[in-house]
């Protein structure tokens, strides 16, 4: 019963990319609300993120985690993030020793209780302190403040055709995958959330 349901939600958004058609006004009323509340959001977290960036320096290594990510059609950008792991944690020997630890299906790599994460790192991810750098990448442009999460390049390459149609849209800080359970949310489901909102 259920693959049939999910089969007809992918018929449901087969034709997503040929439908969806951004607005010029509802675009810029966006854009407009990104630059606005970016600008303060920065302002008014600046003094937290001082202290955070002192803290982690401090723990060893740079306090800003920069990361490639995949954003509106395509286009690759640099995420800004503070650094919650050690130094080197995407490099491929330590990937490849905790592969078998992955708790998330598809594409994605995700564990729990990551043995990469810092101290300092367990405690800003926990309260989404780490994402606060990324005010800076909605200001530039690359993110919005709601919309799908910017995969790796790595993960749009396993995607079908189906799933990269979350990158018909400006991908964001927060979206229906976070506020919905985040790692208990299969990847297909997760598809499924960023479609629901395109």
């Amino acid at each position: 019963m259920r693959s049939v349901i999910e089969k007809e939600n992918k018929r449901q958004f087969v034709n997503l990319k040929d439908e969806y058609r951004e607005k010029k006004f509802y675009s810029f009323l966006k854009r407009s609300f990104d630059v606005f509340f970016s600008m303060i959001a920065i302002i008014v977290s600046s003094p937290v993120m001082l202290i955070l960036a002192i803290i982690i320096k401090l723990d060893g290594g740079p306090a800003i985690y920069k990361q490639v990510r995949v954003g509106k059609n395509g286009k690759k950008f640099v995420i800004y993030k503070f650094r919650s792991m050690i130094q080197n944690a995407d490099a491929p020997e330590i990937i490849k020793e905790l592969k078998d630890k992955n708790e998330m299906d598809g594409p994605m790599f995700k564990i729990e209780k990551d043995p990469r994460v810092t101290k300092i790192g367990s405690f800003i991810r926990k309260t989404s302190l780490d994402e606060l750098p990324q005010f800076f990448n909605i200001l530039f442009g690359n993110m919005t403040f709601v919309g799908p999460r910017p995969p790796l390049p790595s993960e749009v390459e396993a995607f079908d055709e189906y799933q990269k149609q979350k990158l018909l849209v400006k991908q964001g800080l927060t979206c229906y995958w976070q506020c919905s359970g985040r790692n208990s949310i299969m990847f297909d489901e997760w598809i499924e959330l960023d479609l629901k909102y395109i």
